[in-house]
């Protein structure tokens, strides 16, 4: 809570409600008829709460608790009729707001609580008034300005802070849950390099053979190990893109060259030569259409048809890459790009996620269409180049 950012704030919100040096002298003016009135308008309030146990159910400290949160609204309304609305007056309103949030009371409850004891005050004023009724109504007037900026701050701080924290759940939900997907990941990994370990720690007269498999194996495990964090890194950052024209086919063959498909899988590549350059980072879109060459791959446990297909459409450049696999459940199709999620048994869920940031980042949209046991089609949509020097 920056107290000179409140204040500033409430200032501005003085202006918009028309609150001047006359207003406050009136409040200042009336403090000592109200006086009388509050005991008794605090026990309405407390004696209406009682009867409400959505807003009681807060209140778990008895009665004790309850005469000491009298004791806090009677200097809660001297404050308000003191007529010094600085900088400390603001804080210590916002701090109710944030008490709310602190003991779980829905906001609504101070809303029409306000709004009991502003009868109660308009009420008492009414019966005390000795003045010209001119000076009431303007009084009255200046009492409804006076209460509406209090509920504002309340608002605005019981807002504040209920985001906050829900903000502070999401991120350790999410926390627990990568936290979950990163152990289980390296710990398949980790298990199969501790066990072969151990055989090279513990074994009488291996076989020059039986070594070289094993020495293979940590290899083979710690580079998947290494994926893990690669592709969390990848995530957590993907730099701003070098946007220049790029020719599809050479990237698509690099990508392809990276990650080339098992024997079981056919690859067609479909790039018309007058094909318009794209508009893009190379190295970016190689890693995305990487991401989406091995889903595919994946999706084909037993091989298939991978089709690669370049076309320009109203002034853009798409690239959909097309499988023959088993498919995406319609209950999961609005969520595969979604971080942390994913229909595979292994993995962590960020694939997709990754791609459809650099291709947002590179200006572009990725869409999916898919059918069980039918396949899917992901496609990159760029813009057209209007620049005929591409970059490969």
């Amino acid at each position: 809570m920056d107290v000179d950012q409140l204040y500033n704030r409430y200032r501005e919100l003085q202006s918009y409600v028309g609150w001047t040096g006359a207003d406050a002298a009136r409040i200042v003016a009336a403090a000592p008829l109200l006086e009388p009135y509050l005991l008794p308008l605090i026990d309405d309030f407390y004696d209406e709460i009682e009867r409400h146990p959505d807003a009681r159910k807060v209140i778990t400290g008895g009665p004790t608790q309850i005469e000491r949160l009298k004791g806090s609204l009677v200097r809660w309304i001297r404050d308000l009729l003191a007529g010094r609305y600085d900088a400390d007056y603001v804080a210590r309103r916002w701090r109710v707001g944030w008490r709310h949030v602190e003991i779980g009371l829905d906001q609504v409850y101070t809303n029409v609580a306000l709004s009991r004891l502003r009868t109660g005050l308009i009420r008492s004023l009414h019966e005390s008034w000795q003045g010209h009724p001119i000076g009431l109504k303007e009084t009255v007037h200046a009492l409804d300005k006076l209460l509406d900026l209090d509920l504002a701050i309340i608002e605005d701080a019981y807002q504040a802070e209920y985001v906050a924290r829900l903000q502070r759940n999401e991120r350790m939900a999410t926390l627990g849950q990568v936290a979950g997907g990163v152990a289980h990941e390296l710990r398949n990994p980790l298990n199969v390099v501790k066990t072969s370990v151990y055989y090279l720690l513990n074994a009488r007269s291996p076989t020059p053979e039986k070594q070289a498999a094993h020495l293979r194996r940590i290899e083979r495990n710690v580079e998947l190990a290494d994926g893990v964090i690669t592709t969390l890194s990848n995530f957590a950052k993907v730099a701003v893109p070098n946007l220049q024209p790029i020719a599809l086919e050479p990237l698509v063959r690099a990508a392809l060259e990276i990650n080339p498909p098992g024997g079981a899988i056919e690859v067609t590549v479909e790039c018309p030569p007058e094909l318009p350059h794209a508009l893009g980072d190379g190295d970016q879109l190689r890693i995305a259409l990487g991401n989406l060459i091995r889903n595919a791959f994946d999706a084909m446990p037993q091989g298939g048809q991978l089709t690669i297909t370049g076309r320009q459409v109203d002034g853009h450049v798409e690239v959909s890459v097309t499988d023959s696999g088993v498919g995406i459940p319609a209950d999961a199709l609005a969520r595969v790009m979604e971080p942390l999620y994913s229909t595979k048994a292994r993995g962590l869920g960020l694939g997709l996620a990754i791609t459809r940031s650099i291709v947002e980042k590179n200006q572009g949209t990725l869409s999916v269409a898919s059918e069980p046991g039918q396949g899917s089609v992901f496609t990159i949509r760029l813009t057209a180049s209007p620049s005929d020097g591409a970059v490969p």
